[in-house]
């Protein structure tokens, strides 16, 4: 069974339970939700995120039978600055508390930067930075196990943790059962590697298959040695849907499988293409 969703702040704006009941209506049934991005009709920071609110958006999200997948806290955790990191560390902790609450399935972030911007800089792909990375994880995760929450590390090549090798890594030095891992395969290509995605994609699933608890599609394109930029339908890009699906069909059934990088024009074309690659493909 496919399960497909979408980022809530990729559905059009509305007000909480409409906007909730649009992503049902559009025929999904999970989402990984950003606070700050998707609700716009009552304020959401730290000091709002009770427990009162994520039972009350519990109660929305089962009245529509959609799942929250992922809960959003895409936060630096390698900045060099350590105000920021006594800061950043709140917020996961803030969101673990919420997720808890929420019956969400994990709290989601990227791997960091070694740079206030945020921006991938050669010295992300240093081991040092994938130490310093792995560190400040583990405390993220110390704290999801006491709240028993999820935490999914998703890879992304601009970040310190760039590939399934280094993926592997980190799982093995912060050896929680509460780490998972979010795969975006489009993330761990460049315009220099992208035609061995394959190997990419069957490297991820051999190094770390277990631990895969959610999985982002996205298509792509290059152009003049770029990615091509603007968001486009799945199946219009150079990306092997059929690879993968085949491989989520075989390795992991029921995953919260969630479409990224669309807008509505697209949304259901996006749709019916990964239902179709789905029951057409063979397991890998």
């Amino acid at each position: 069974m496919l399960q497909f969703g979408i980022r809530g702040h990729d559905m059009p704006q509305a007000p909480f339970e409409e906007w909730v009941k649009s992503i049902a209506d559009a025929g999904f049934c999970c989402t990984q939700l950003a606070l700050a991005k998707a609700v716009q009709d009552f304020p959401v920071g730290r000091e709002t995120m009770t427990p009162g609110m994520a039972m009350y958006m519990r109660r929305v999200f089962e009245k529509n039978q959609v799942d929250v997948a992922v809960l959003g806290c895409y936060r630096n955790l390698a900045t060099p600055d350590e105000t920021e990191l006594a800061d950043t560390l709140k917020w996961y902790e803030a969101h673990l508390r919420f997720a808890a609450h929420l019956g969400c399935g994990m709290v989601g972030t990227e791997t960091g930067a070694v740079n206030r911007e945020y921006r991938y800089e050669e010295a992300n792909h240093t081991e040092a930075a994938l130490d310093v990375f792995a560190e400040r994880l583990k405390r993220v995760v110390d704290m999801a196990e006491r709240l028993g929450v999820l935490v999914g590390v998703e890879p992304v090549w601009c970040h310190t943790m760039y590939n399934p090798e280094r993926t592997r890594k980190v799982l093995d030095m912060v050896n929680s059962p509460n780490l998972r891992v979010i795969l975006d395969p489009v993330n761990l290509l460049t315009p220099d590697n992208y035609k061995e995605q394959d190997e990419l994609v069957r490297g991820a699933f051999e190094l770390f298959g277990e631990e895969i608890a959610a999985i982002h599609v996205k298509d792509f394109a290059v152009r003049d040695s770029r990615f091509a930029e603007g968001p486009m339908a799945l199946g219009e890009g150079e990306f092997n849907f059929p690879l993968l699906f085949g491989l989520i069909k075989k390795r992991k059934p029921c995953v919260h499988v969630l479409l990224e990088n669309s807008i509505p024009e697209n949304v259901m074309q996006s749709y019916e293409y990964a239902k179709r690659v789905y029951v057409e493909c063979q397991s890998r």
